[in-house]
């Protein structure tokens, strides 16, 4: 499950990177730039969520270990 995280998470950087070169400083909030702006924004809410679970099965590793000591 955390190599699909990882690739998962590597895609949305790829992504922004890529909608990133689509800008148009000029015109932001129109046309295919707007687009763009919205295709970021998600890209990042996906990997601050794929980060949330990664880190809730770290704790929920630590927690089953405690558990059985």
């Amino acid at each position: 499950m955390k190599k699909f995280s990882y690739i998962f998470i590597v895609l949305a950087i790829a992504l922004s990177i890529y909608n990133a070169t689509k800008l148009d400083f000029n015109n932001l909030l129109q046309g295919d730039s707007l687009v763009a702006v919205i295709s970021i924004v998600a890209a990042m809410c996906a990997i601050m969520i794929l980060l949330i679970f990664l880190t809730s099965k770290k704790i929920e590793e630590k927690v089953k270990n405690h558990k059985k000591k």
